[in-house]
């Protein structure tokens, strides 16, 4: 399935029903008087998030939503039925705006959560409402309002813990599927990843992080260069983020280094405020070089680039590291979060 994270599309509430005027014709009650209903209230347009969606694919055929009208009120003082509201399922993660008026409408971040996006038009009054002691045979109703009708922007975001940045083959698909059970294409050439995709990692028996692999990033993603534009403000929500970089023997130290460079110049570049969250340096493949040179390539790079924060050596292969990793990750998400 094709990853979609944004849509357009449009809501029309219901319209409310009108109000009736209608008289009382019964057999030997020749003055019955006044016996219009009101109508029904129009249905409203609700989106709410359901955390087993991951796409808003959904949307790329369908564009127009709309909930149902108001009955009209009858006679014998009968009300008409009310619209049936429209509830529109969206993934949790989903900021929903007004594209006319360029205001956000919402945000939905929890499964379930319910967001009124259009409300549906007020019913009309039956002439039964005019009765007074001064005007005992009114003809009067009122129609029932207009729901409203909007253009909408929905954009997804992904919800996670934790986010994985790096330069295509740096092994953050890899990462993922030895860290929690999500499946992620894996292969030896760039763009394996062509969407984000989400992992939940268990740390023990009761706790737990999830985690996001975000499509490689290449030089020039700030800018629409690659894929990495698209899922860069997928990173944005998360709260610590892991800059994955490949230390197999093919790459040299100015590799390494050049390797970093150009992520750390698109998060800077990137609208989505993500340089200044929490990151960590994770070396990656380290089964394929000798231990001696583990502390040699830290010094270096770490020199190079003065990183002070954590630094992680693993093997998303073999998991060598990876549970050190992991319950740092989760010891941060507690003491943060």
């Amino acid at each position: 399935m094709k990853f979609v994270d944004e849509a357009f599309f449009s809501v029309k509430a219901g319209d409310g029903g009108d109000g009736c005027a209608s008289f009382r014709r019964e057999k030997f009650i020749p003055f019955g008087g006044p016996d219009g209903g009101d109508g029904g209230d129009g249905g409203n347009v609700y989106i709410t998030g359901n955390s087993s969606l991951n796409t808003l694919s959904d949307f790329r055929h369908k564009k127009n939503f709309m909930a149902k009208n108001g009955e009209q009120g009858k006679g014998k003082k009968q009300t008409g039925k009310n619209g049936e509201d429209l509830i529109i399922e969206v993934p949790v993660g989903t900021l929903i705006y007004d594209d006319d008026l360029q205001d956000t409408l919402g945000d939905v971040v929890k499964d379930g959560q319910k967001l009124l996006i259009a409300k549906g038009g007020v019913r009309g009054v039956g002439n039964t409402r005019f009765k007074s002691s001064r005007n005992r045979s009114p003809r009067q109703f009122t129609k029932g309002t207009l729901g409203e009708n909007r253009n909408i922007y929905i954009e997804l975001k992904l919800l996670a813990d934790v986010g994985l940045l790096g330069l295509p083959n740096a092994g953050k698909s890899t990462l993922v599927s030895s860290l929690s059970d999500a499946k992620p294409k894996i292969a030896d050439y760039p763009f394996t990843t062509l969407h984000p995709s989400l992992g939940v990692v268990s740390v023990g028996e009761i706790r737990s992080f999830v985690i996001a692999d975000i499509p490689g990033i290449i030089e020039g993603a700030a800018q629409g260069v690659g894929l990495g534009i698209n899922f860069l403000k997928h990173l944005s929500r998360t709260g610590l983020l892991l800059h994955m970089v490949d230390v197999s023997p093919e790459a040299s130290i100015l590799d390494i280094v050049q390797a970093f460079k150009v992520i750390e110049k698109e998060l800077w570049e990137s609208q989505e405020n993500i340089a200044n969250k929490e990151r960590w340096l994770v070396f990656n493949k380290i089964d394929t070089i000798n231990k001696e040179d583990h502390q040699k390539i830290l010094d270096q790079v770490a020199n190079t680039l003065q990183w002070e924060g954590p630094v992680f050596f693993i093997s998303a292969v073999t998991k060598e590291g990876t549970d050190q990793l992991k319950n740092s990750i989760m010891e941060y998400i507690e003491k943060y979060d």
